[in-house]
């Protein structure tokens, strides 16, 4: 597969991060913070750093917290104050999704959070996943002019949703991009793209960075859950990104 024919997004909360995904040859990067609850809104000084630093295209998540993604009223003032600082700082897009509580797209929300983007590209996250009809959810989704839909394909790991994305790769609009995302990496992305003929793909591609400013005998924790490391944290790698693209390249 050639380069053109493909793209590939990655999944960045910091600015090592972004730069590492810009060097490994990476089409955009979703900016976001919390990758431990799925992702939330960047903050405005990591947005600001990242354009200033960075030439690769940027679009922020929108998501004012972890859990699900029925919003209050509050909650959707809160993106819209966070998308308006998002567009002052030059983001290349948004990414967004709401629900109602009965498992449909929330369209009037979507669609406030829309209209303040002024006309950026907008993808739709993973909210898709718990939608009731994924391909309910496809058709709302169109008619709101959305650019892209990141899913898994309502599984946990993108992988074992092949069937449902490749129905739905097949089910979109030539306008509306179907990107496969969730434990996408080296070893599988090939097998990915065949089984669904899906040509977008979201990666984090992370390596462990120990830390070397504390000890590890540290006995103070910070951390709620023992799963997340108190003396390492992980950042994208610009050499897995490029094996990534060069597997897609090589093997397709």
């Amino acid at each position: 597969m050639k380069r053109n024919e493909f793209e590939i997004e990655i999944c960045a909360n910091s600015i090592e991060s972004v730069i590492e995904a810009q060097n490994g040859g990476a089409d955009r990067v979703e900016l976001c913070e919390s990758i431990e609850v799925g992702g939330t809104t960047p903050s405005f000084g990591l947005m600001s750093l990242v354009k200033e630093k960075s030439d690769i295209d940027v679009f922020a998540l929108i998501r004012p917290r972890g859990g699900n993604f029925v919003y209050t009223k509050d909650e959707v003032s809160i993106m819209i104050r966070d998308i308006r600082a998002a567009i002052s700082l030059g983001v290349d897009g948004v990414v967004i999704g709401c629900l109602l509580k009965n498992g449909n797209v929330d369209y009037d929300n979507c669609s406030r959070l829309i209209e303040v983007a002024k006309g950026l590209p907008i993808n739709f996250h993973r909210a898709f996943d718990v939608a009731r009809n994924p391909f309910e959810a496809l058709e709302v989704i169109d008619s709101l002019g959305i650019t892209r839909i990141l899913t898994s394909g309502q599984e946990n790991k993108a992988f074992d949703g092949v069937d449902l994305l490749s129905q739905l790769q097949q089910a979109a609009p030539t306008n509306l991009k179907i990107m496969a995302g969730s434990g996408i990496d080296e070893t599988n992305i090939v097998q990915i793209a065949k089984k669904t003929g899906i040509t977008a793909f979201h990666a984090s591609l992370r390596v462990e960075i120990q830390d070397t400013h504390t000890s590890n005998e540290y006995k103070v924790k910070f951390n709620s859950t023992n799963e997340i490391p108190e003396n390492s944290r992980k950042i994208t790698s610009a050499n897995r990104v490029r094996n990534l693209i060069k597997t897609l390249e090589n093997e397709l």
